[in-house]
């Protein structure tokens, strides 16, 4: 009786870790800082535009959703970050597109020739919902995400962004669809066979900024933005 329960206990012990493993993705192992709130309820203090302090015209926050009606300057945050966990709801309105930025620089004049892009879409009416390198949740022009995950225009989709050294994760609803390695010998290949060749610096920071694209028409709303640093 008693071997038969130690080995009840022991398969139990098992599972529970395989159960917490599974949702730790590329976190687990790393110590992981408190979570913080990028996004207050009537405020965005963390943000700023891509050439000037401030909400660039077009974006404002109301009940704590930051939100634009349409075409408007990217964001980015007023801190540079390296290792981190990101997390955040959006939606689009038909035709909508946008993406998340990270590890961004000013090296060239737009935050998207320097930082890899999660992208934000309406898979069902946007063009680039066609390709799965360009659909929600891709790692743009070059990570596919499968189909079938995102929600339609107007409904919340949950995201959550890991970026851990060159280990990188895109969920969406609580399902992963992108991993890669940044700067690993397929990375490259990929990056050289797509329009950001043409940018030598192109996801090279170990850190830098967030960014929010903007200057694509439709509406875009996000809420409950929180992030932690891993180390």
């Amino acid at each position: 009786m008693g071997v038969r329960l130690s080995f009840v206990l022991g398969i139990a012990a098992v599972c529970c870790a395989s159960v917490s493993g599974a949702g730790a993705g590329g976190t687990a192992g790393a110590s992981k800082g408190a979570w913080r709130a990028l996004l207050e309820m009537s405020s965005a203090s963390a943000w700023r535009g891509w050439a000037a302090p401030g909400l660039p015209a077009g974006w404002r926050v109301v009940n704590g959703v930051l939100q634009k009606q349409g075409e408007a300057g990217d964001l980015i945050t007023n801190e540079s970050f390296a290792n981190f966990e990101l997390e955040l709801e959006w939606k689009l309105s038909k035709g909508g597109n946008s993406g998340l930025f990270y590890r961004g620089t000013h090296d060239y004049d737009h935050i998207y020739w320097s930082a890899p892009e999660y992208q934000l879409l309406d898979d069902a009416n946007e063009p680039d919902g066609k390709d799965r390198k360009t659909a929600a949740a891709s790692a743009y022009a070059l990570y596919p995400a499968r189909p079938g995950v995102v929600l339609p225009h107007d409904h919340w989709n949950k995201t959550r962004l890991v970026v851990n050294g060159a280990h990188v994760e895109h969920w969406l609803n609580g399902q992963k669809l992108v991993e890669y390695e940044l700067l690993s010998a397929d990375w490259r290949s990929r990056v050289a066979a797509s329009k950001f060749a043409a940018f030598p610096h192109y996801g090279l920071a170990k850190q830098g900024f967030l960014g929010i694209q903007g200057d694509h028409e439709g509406r875009l709303a996000i809420r409950n933005i929180r992030f932690r640093e891993l180390r």
